[in-house]
């Protein structure tokens, strides 16, 4: 797992949980550790539609974060989630950690 040290920032998610009559649902909004890059690339969205994400954010592996959600990083700024990855390799001491990267 990702060391709680590198996680220096602390984030609020609220996760996605679909669309209704009134437009898109969230959930009650979460706090998080994390770890917030500002680093500009070019990533895929769920529907293969290649978008310029302007922010990475790191978390433990086990945080909910799913494509759509809103976070708002520690500067303030809300951003809507385009990916949510999820690295793992158990046995293998590798960091494991949970990738999102906004808009």
């Amino acid at each position: 797992m990702i060391p709680g040290w590198l996680l220096v920032h602390t984030v609020t998610i609220q996760a996605y949980l679909g669309d209704s009559a009134y437009g898109p649902q969230y959930a009650a909004p979460v706090t998080a550790r994390a770890l917030v890059e500002e680093k500009v690339r070019t990533v895929r969205t769920l529907a293969g539609e290649e978008v310029t994400a302007s922010t990475t954010v790191y978390l433990f592996p086990d945080q909910a974060c799913p494509p759509e959600s809103l976070l708002t990083t520690h500067t303030g700024r809300t951003a809507s989630v385009i990916t949510s990855a999820l690295h793992s390799a158990p046995g293998l001491g590798t960091p494991d950690h949970r990738e999102v990267t906004l808009t």
